[in-house]
């Protein structure tokens, strides 16, 4: 398998460039997830950026988000290798607009 990591940047790139538009921006939309953590536009924004990106790229690697659907340990058991993306990691400190957060995708 050939990862071409400047690809992967570019993809988290425009998803901080999305949360950046977000985080200038009057309101964040915040909900609250079942697990009582909070959830905003930004979240959702950087999430869609980052599977539809990946998947163009990377169709046969699956993607385990923080903001995707949930996929049962059964399944996710047998992948040899797969995406593990927090579209925006520190939503909390998102919201709180001190600047401490990231986009993370690993592989």
């Amino acid at each position: 398998m050939n990862i071409e990591i400047a690809e992967v940047i570019k993809i988290t790139q425009k998803a901080g460039e999305e949360i950046l538009q977000i985080y200038n921006s009057e309101n964040f939309n915040v909900e609250i997830k079942a697990d009582n953590s909070p959830l905003t536009r930004a979240d959702k924004a950087s999430h869609q950026i980052i599977e539809e990106g990946l998947k163009k790229i990377y169709p046969e690697i699956p993607i385990l988000s923080e903001e995707g659907k949930e996929i049962e340990y059964k399944i996710r058991k047998n992948w040899k290798v797969f995406w593990l993306v927090d579209p925006l990691d520190g939503t909390k400190e998102f919201i709180k607009r001190n600047g401490e957060f990231t986009v993370n995708i690993a592989l």
